[in-house]
């Protein structure tokens, strides 16, 4: 049985939340392997709509077990928040399972976070000012505290006076902000102790066992390819790997396990935060896809930047994720147009260029060289089979994946659970 990676193929927001519930009835395993709650998935079961900006989205699957992996970053408050809520609208959340070794978010981590994006001014990064950055530069710097340690009062105190020495100096003679108080940092974090205990255990072994069993283990990527620290449009990036290595390391898996890597795609494109874009859309086109599209974050709030899709970055995306599959989502909403653009190549510099500039400068300059598709006007959401789609939607598609370069597997046609048109399982 399979352990496949499902991540962006884009900069975030592509429906990774709904292609991972769509998976769970036959998955025993649903893991998130980096980021934190600065990634929010929006799932549809039946009338009810539910955002998870933490959790995996196995935990609304019945019989699925959710794993929240060593590579994310932990706001306790916002994890115990999202499980209350859960909760509250009946769903069973007791099967959770939390690395050990997961970094925790402090609150020093959020202050540090949101007065950094101030002080940068018009050069900031477009943080979403929850401390994931901060969070993860500690991991590095081992400075950090990880879950485990909120279980040893004396281990804690040590790591967060460590922690606050130098931020303090930081907070206060460069940002002229009061000092943070370690002793006030401790007693809140061991408050969230007796709370979690019962959920973190060694997520490593249990899934590496899980695999050798023959179970199902899905690897839930947050953000985007395009925002991997090492292989997006830095800086303008997340501070963790959402491409498919990060699968490995953020959850203790060996590369040989996985046998399977599903990129989500949006049938155009859309970024949240500040970074280069080059078919983002200033016009009623753009307008219009946002306002059919919903484009509106499920973590931010922040309207998102929406252009044509663009074939160059679904083939960059192919590249570094390895990937073997593609999920088109909000097909849906192309609908109406009488053509639709679709990015090949780049003009850079006058020169024609079909692959991914390795060079910041030249992807910054990078024009849109577009190829029209025929569009179409009929309702597609009741579409059950590729052959029910109008055909010059079925051309669309094709299109796509032969720029794309991996086959789609999966359309969306519309929000909600049954709305999924599927041409190969991903199992």
């Amino acid at each position: 049985m399979p352990a496949l990676v499902l991540l962006g193929a884009q900069w975030g927001d592509e429906g990774k939340g709904k292609a991972t519930d769509l998976l769970g009835g036959s998955v025993d395993y649903v893991v998130r392997y980096q980021g934190g709650n600065n990634a929010g998935h929006t799932v549809v079961v039946g009338d009810q709509k539910y955002a998870l900006h933490l959790l995996p989205s196995g935990i609304l699957s019945p019989g699925c077990t959710p794993v929240i992996g060593n590579g994310v970053v932990v706001d306790p408050a916002v994890l115990l928040s999202e499980l209350s809520g859960l909760n509250e609208r009946g769903v069973d959340t007791s099967k959770l399972l939390i690395s050990g070794n997961a970094h925790l978010i402090t609150p020093y981590h959020t202050t540090v976070d949101k007065v950094t994006e101030r002080f940068l001014g018009k050069r900031k990064i477009g943080t979403t000012g929850r401390g994931i950055g901060p969070t993860y530069a500690d991991k590095i710097n081992r400075v950090g505290i990880r879950v485990q340690d909120i279980f040893d009062e004396s281990i804690l105190q040590q790591k967060v006076e460590a922690a606050l020495d130098f931020k303090n100096q930081v907070l206060a003679k460069l940002y002229n902000r009061r000092a943070i108080t370690a002793d006030q940092v401790v007693e809140e974090l061991l408050g969230y102790a007796d709370k979690i205990r019962g959920y973190v255990c060694d997520t490593t072994l249990v899934l590496n066992n899980a695999i050798d069993e023959g179970k199902v283990v899905l690897f839930e990527g947050g953000q985007g390819t395009l925002l991997d620290v090492d292989h997006g449009t830095y800086p303008f990036v997340t501070s963790s790997n959402p491409t498919a290595g990060g699968a490995c390391t953020g959850a203790g898996v060996g590369p040989t396990k996985i046998s399977r890597v599903i990129g989500i795609l949006k049938a155009y494109t859309t970024r949240v935060g500040a970074g280069p874009f080059p078919t983002e859309l200033f016009d009623e086109d753009g307008e219009k896809l946002r306002t059919i599209g919903h484009e509106r974050g499920v973590t931010t709030g922040r309207d998102r930047r929406c252009g044509w899709f663009d074939a160059v970055i679904a083939r960059y995306a192919t590249r570094v994720n390895g990937l073997t599959d593609f999920f088109l989502t909000k097909l849906d909403v192309l609908t109406g147009w009488e053509q639709i653009p679709v990015c090949v190549a780049y003009e850079i510099d006058g020169k024609r260029v079909e692959e991914l500039p390795y060079s910041q400068t030249d992807f910054h300059h990078a024009k849109p060289i577009y190829e029209m598709l025929p569009g179409w006007s009929e309702d597609i959401s009741k579409a059950k089979a590729f052959a029910d789609l109008p055909k010059n939607a079925q051309a669309y598609v094709k299109a796509l994946e032969e720029m794309s370069g991996a086959p789609i597997s999966a359309i969306g046609v519309g929000p909600g659970r049954d709305e999924t048109i599927e041409i190969n399982s991903f199992l």
